[in-house]
């Protein structure tokens, strides 16, 4: 049978098999399967983070929200596209990363927006990253450096959800924290670590999505667990006015 592919997705081994009426075999299923799963974080990617976004935008406030720890998981996709560019990985193992750096800066730049006024410490961490940002993106850095930032990168997100795990529990409350973008986080890491590994993606890159699986059900489970006690408490409030 003639090649079929499309985006890098080879068809005709599937459609070999089926045609002869037989069910593809692992090695022939598995990788196409990863491609397939890999473009739907990146298609699902585009709108991720929009939840949170209009949440914020529609209740006015940034109850409960960590501001360094959405700081921080800037600075790491930042750095995660920026190793994944520059190493060559198909888009299909990282496209995800382009459009949820995209979010994450306007989301940031939203509770910015809602936590007035802005502290000088906080304009100084801007343009920091304003300043250094195209650098580290344009690869223009010691190769030591690059590698020793991308191993950075797995603590970065790691000490991201921190912040806000901890607000969470100290709360008793997840405040303006969205569950859709929330859960869409802890199944994009889930995948991911299945197309990592399909992709052969370096196990540094793997073990990155894995922090992700941990970090954002911690915050998940959260949601879930403070949901019951935040919506009576609305209801004793509506009821007492």
């Amino acid at each position: 049978m003639a090649p079929m592919e499309f985006l890098g997705m080879d068809f005709s081994c599937v459609f070999g098999s089926l045609s002869d009426g037989k069910f593809p075999e692992k090695d022939c299923l598995l990788p196409l399967i990863s491609k397939l799963l890999g473009y739907a974080i990146v298609a699902a990617s585009t709108t991720v983070k929009l939840p949170q976004i209009m949440k914020i935008i529609q209740h006015k406030s940034v109850r409960g929200l960590s501001v360094v720890a959405f700081e921080m998981e800037v600075v790491g996709y930042t750095i995660a596209l920026a190793y994944c560019l520059h190493n060559g990985l198909p888009f299909s193992a990282y496209g995800e990363l382009a459009f949820l750096l995209l979010q994450a800066i306007i989301l940031v730049a939203t509770i910015y927006y809602f936590s007035q006024p802005v502290g000088n410490s906080t304009w100084i961490r801007a343009l920091l990253y304003c300043g250094l940002a195209p650098t580290i993106l344009a690869g223009k850095i010691d190769p030591l450096l690059f590698e020793a930032l991308y191993a950075s990168q797995h603590a970065i997100f790691f000490i991201a959800r921190v912040p806000q795990i901890w607000k969470n529990l100290k709360n008793k409350s997840t405040g303006e924290l969205s569950f859709i973008t929330s859960f869409m986080n802890f199944l994009g890491s889930i995948v991911r670590v299945f197309t990592s590994l399909q992709e052969k993606a370096p196990t540094s890159v793997v073990m990155g999505s894995v922090i992700g699986i941990l970090t954002n059900g911690a915050i998940l489970s959260q949601i879930i667990l403070y949901k019951k006690p935040e919506e009576k408490a609305t209801k004793k409030g509506k009821k007492a006015e």
